[in-house]
């Protein structure tokens, strides 16, 4: 039989960029999906996503 350790969790998501935000969207049924924001989606048929928000990438190097 292995055994696994884990050492921490992690979570970068549409609904939630921590474990407590990702949790607590899941628990309340919060969607990720909303209007594309990161460029001009006019000329595409679909005009959703679930883009990650508020991400901050400079902290995680």
């Amino acid at each position: 039989m292995k055994r696994v350790v884990v050492t921490g969790l992690g979570a970068i998501t549409p609904i939630g960029n921590n474990i407590n935000a990702y949790l607590n969207g899941l628990q309340n049924g919060v969607s990720g999906a909303n209007l594309i924001t990161r460029f001009d989606a006019i000329n595409f048929k679909t005009q959703f996503a679930c883009e990650v928000k508020k991400l901050q990438p400079r902290r995680f190097s």
